[in-house]
């Protein structure tokens, strides 16, 4: 996973990401100010936590993936880092290969005893194919995300590529336990030749 999970942070790679399934949730706002961006993710968290450990009675263990995001608006062109108030976006977390229904139904039981208050009814498991894709890895905090997104744009277009698809981010650690210049973030965007 290393050519999607970890990028250089000095140039912008070109990958082709295959098909992956995917824990998801949909939202909309400033994930800054909307409660509901930290409810999905705590939600997200609680899915994929709860399956490794139903998987590993299976003899199945594996490391937990990081958070992702899919931003957009209504117009792309419209899309800015200055109007977070108008984004969507899609939380997800990369699922292990053969999760069975019946393992994801036992997560979402378990779940539902433990924490009453996750809006497990808005998840969905959803295959999701990015293709080609041009990423870098940003250090630094969110907000200063824009040089590193200019970076990757500048690259898709100096190769005769458009931008297609959605504004994708991978949040590597914790932010709450890393300083904001320490954070990393892989920004990821599609595109068409």
């Amino acid at each position: 996973m290393k050519a999607y999970y970890k990028p250089s942070s000095k140039e912008v790679e070109i990958i082709d990401v295959p098909e992956f399934t995917f824990i998801m949730a949909d939202g909309e706002g400033n994930p800054n100010t909307v409660e509901d961006f930290q409810l999905i993710t705590e939600t997200l968290y609680s899915f994929s936590y709860t399956l490794k450990f139903i998987k590993k009675k299976t003899g199945q263990d594996y490391k937990v993936m990081p958070l992702e995001g899919l931003w957009w608006a209504r117009d792309m062109s419209e899309f800015s880092l200055d109007r977070k108030d108008d984004w969507f976006w899609t939380l997800m977390i990369l699922q292990p290969l053969g999760v069975t229904p019946q393992e994801s139904d036992a997560a979402l039981e378990e779940i539902k005893r433990k924490k009453k208050n996750l809006p497990l009814e808005r998840l969905r498991i959803e295959s999701f194919r990015e293709g080609l894709s041009a990423q870098t890895m940003h250090i630094g905090p969110y907000a200063d995300e824009a040089p590193t997104i200019g970076k990757v744009h500048a690259s898709i277009n100096g190769r005769g590529g458009m931008l297609c698809g959605k504004h994708h981010e991978i949040y590597i650690g914790d932010p709450r336990r890393s300083t904001p210049e320490k954070l990393k973030t892989i920004i990821r965007q599609p595109f068409c030749i």
